[in-house]
Order: structure tokens, then sequence, then C-alpha cells
């Protein structure tokens, strides 16, 4: 990068809630900073998870080729709407820390959703979030997911429950 280029705001995309505010709160702070923003999405095949005969349909929908096509719908579609800025998709093949921690040497700002993965995942893998704000060559912002709204009324009052007989 040559120093007339403007350093970009960074942010890791892959599909959740919290990924899309963070991306949101990037274009934003683009906007006002008058530089790029460089979205990035990162997969890679991980066939850890299988165990015993998997049927044919699975097996299809794993290939490194439709995991490539289905990671570059879901980036295509995340910036989907944004205007004003320079947005650049950037598909990564491999870990989302490393590629995020990679990116964040060139970058202004890396921003980040702070949950992505499921629990059971992210205590698998670890927090994305976690190691970029551990391991960014620059500021790191982390966006909170959005707080989702009940869609069903609240539970009347039921009578106390108790647990089990008491002797």
């Amino acid at each position: 990068m040559n120093e007339k280029e403007s350093r970009p705001v960074v942010v890791g995309v892959d599909g959740s809630a919290a990924a899309q505010a963070a991306l949101r709160w990037a274009v934003e702070d683009a906007r006002r900073r008058g530089c790029p923003v460089d979205v990035i999405s990162a997969w890679h095949p991980d066939y850890g998870g299988m165990i015993g005969p998997v049927p044919a349909e699975v097996i299809m929908a794993m290939s490194p080729q439709v995991m490539k096509e289905t990671a570059q719908k879901g980036l295509d579609g995340a910036v989907e709407g944004f205007e004003g800025v320079e947005i650049r998709r950037i598909l990564v093949e491999g870990d989302p820390r490393d590629a995020l921690a990679k990116a964040s040497e060139d970058a202004e700002l890396l921003v980040v959703g702070n949950r992505g993965h499921s629990t059971i995942v992210e205590a698998i893998l670890g927090s994305v979030s976690a190691y970029c704000v551990h391991h960014a060559a620059c500021p790191v912002v982390v966006i909170r997911a959005p707080k989702v709204e009940q869609e069903h009324a609240p539970l009347e009052a039921a009578l106390p429950l108790t647990p089990g007989p008491l002797l």
C-alpha cells in the first residue's frame, strides 16, 4: 500500500446478526474517515464432525467448490444495500482469525461482531473477536449482537411447581 492510499476499515462477516451489525458500524465509520471498507469472509472445509455413513447430498454440499460458492453468496448478500463508501469484498480460504489478523496489518481499524458461531463451536474453536483483540495490528472494535425481540407474549403466571413429594 502506498502512502497516498487510505488505509481501509476491515470488517469480518460470517452471516450472523452480530457480524451484520459490525458491517453497518464499519461502513458508517469508513464514511466519516473517507476510506474504503474491506469486508472479509473466510471459509474452509471441516470434515471433523462426520462419523459413520453420510448421505450423498451432504457430501456434495460439503465439497470445497460448493462451500466456496455458498460463502461467496453470503458475502455478496451481506454487502447489498450499502452506498456512499467503497466496499471491497474479500473471500479467503482459511481460519477467520488468521485472515482478520493478517488484514489488520494494513488497516486503519478492524471491526468484528461479538458472536458468530454457536456457543459450542465457539468453545471448540475459540472466539474470533477475542483472538482479534489480542492479535490484531490495529485498533479493534467489537460490536455486540443486537437484542432479539420476543416474538410471543410473555407466559402467564403458572401455579407454583414443586420438585416432587416432600417427605
